[in-house]
């Protein structure tokens, strides 16, 4: 039963149960208390009633009738509300008729709580002796007003306690609710999140907590939202880089490939046309050769190029250090008045194929662009490990790369140029960041990028 009540049951439910046993525990202590009071009240009326009879009794031989005196001191006192007193012979025989009960019995507490309160009288005999003749005055308690006012104490302190113990349950109960409510629309907000719908808000409320976790909701909501959307445009970035690719790679080949091909089929075709002839002249051959292998050497760097762009090549035979090195020396030779310095830390390690080829291709993007775009002097390539981003920790390590140079540096509000967006989608895509910081002093491109598990 429990597991199946609500958190807002449950509070209610464990309210009211302490309410109860408050309410309860200030009944039993005024039960408790009862007794004692009853019996001090008791002692309290018989003494006073006892030395009270003693006194009367001291002077009753020197009455002209003193069986007349004693029978009418005896009836007199029987009146009394908290003692009944009875006179009573030598044997213990009644001289006086008993104490009749009166109606307000009836409307009085109830006989259980009387027999647990004050269970047996209390009586006491008081000796008396007129003219040798012995007898006795036994004094008797009744209670009945003091059980009577414990009893409507009681009943009064049950029936406020209640209406109180009710007001404070309503109370804390609808406080409660109201602190709870924003439970019931986190709810209904996870499971629109789980239906894919990222859009869903909760409006903050109710307790700091609950209000705290309603806006932490909102921040995931809405970080999952554009999670989806970058990875659907990843997705549609990478089907379009593909095409594009494609793409260049068809114009390349149908651009430069073809003239190559048809060069050489042209002069393929002359040298055949000379071997037909009865005596070729030697001047020809050697000018068509000549041509032929111009085509040829030309057609190698194309290929070599073309494959550059596929994959690095020496990448997976040299490893990135001298695949790094080797382009470096290539961007040196074709711009000498620019310094390149290359520096890879020893600490960094085997990093990995996928992580080798990723940073190759970061650095060849930011070689590109400075050469490009921001006629710089000097370009400093930093290569060392690193901790992985957003404090994971999965067994990975991870490389910093940073490519800084003194150039002009991007004007402001300028995008992002297609190699570096996608360069960034890569990078995210394996789990690390690429910064871009634009200053007077030059651009830095910095990335970290997760390696392979150690």
């Amino acid at each position: 039963m429990w597991q199946n009540l609500s958190l807002r049951g449950r509070i209610n439910l464990l309210l009211a149960l302490l309410l109860a046993l408050g309410l309860a525990v200030n009944i039993g202590r005024q039960v408790a208390e009862a007794g004692p009071r009853v019996q001090a009240e008791d002692q309290s009326v018989i003494r006073l009633a006892r030395e009270f009879i003693e006194m009367i009794v001291a002077d009753l031989n020197e009455a002209p009738d003193p069986d007349a005196k004693l029978n009418q001191i005896a009836h007199d006192l029987n009146r009394l509300r908290h003692v009944s007193i009875a006179l009573r012979d030598a044997e213990g025989n009644p001289l006086t008729p008993p104490r009749l009960g009166t109606d307000d019995d009836a409307h009085g507490p109830p006989a259980w709580f009387v027999s647990l309160v004050h269970p047996d009288q209390t009586a006491v005999s008081v000796p008396v002796s007129i003219h040798g003749k012995p007898g006795s005055l036994v004094i008797t308690s009744h209670p009945n007003d003091e059980i009577a006012e414990i009893w409507d104490g009681i009943v009064t302190q049950l029936e406020v306690g209640s209406v109180i113990a009710l007001a404070l349950f309503l109370v804390t109960m609808t406080v409660v609710g109201r602190a709870l409510g924003p439970l019931q629309s986190l709810a209904q907000a996870m499971a629109e999140l789980e239906g894919g719908r990222y859009d869903a808000r909760v409006a903050p409320g109710g307790a700091p907590e609950l209000a705290a976790i309603c806006a932490k909701l909102n921040h995931l909501a809405a970080t999952l939202g554009e999670a989806v959307e970058d990875k659907r445009r990843l997705a549609e970035r990478a089907v379009s880089l593909q095409d594009l690719e494609r793409k260049e790679i068809a114009r390349e080949l149908h651009d430069e490939f073809g003239p190559y091909l048809f060069s050489l089929r042209a002069h393929a075709s002359a040298l055949a046309k000379q071997a037909d002839g009865r005596a070729p002249g030697a001047e020809a051959v050697r000018k068509h050769g000549r041509a032929m292998l111009e085509q040829i050497n030309a057609l190698q760097q194309f290929n070599r190029r073309v494959l550059e762009r596929l994959r690095p090549v020496g990448l997976a035979e040299l490893g990135l250090r001298q695949a790094l090195e080797s382009l470096s020396r290539l961007w040196r030779e074709s711009h000498p008045d620019v310094a390149i310095k290359t520096t890879i830390s020893p600490a960094l390690g085997p990093t990995g194929e996928t992580a080798d080829l990723t940073i190759y291709r970061i650095v060849q993007e930011a070689l590109t662009n400075v050469f490009r775009h921001a006629s710089a002097t000097s370009v400093n390539v930093t290569i060392e490990p690193a901790e992985q981003p957003n404090g994971a920790r999965d067994g990975r390590g991870c490389a910093r790369v940073r490519v800084s140079d003194n150039g002009r540096g991007m004007e402001p509000g300028q995008k992002l140029g297609f190699g570096l967006v996608g360069m960034r989608e890569r990078i995210l895509a394996l789990g690390g960041t690429l910064n871009i910081a634009s200053g007077e002093g030059g651009v830095t491109v910095e990335a970290l990028v997760p390696t392979a598990a150690a």
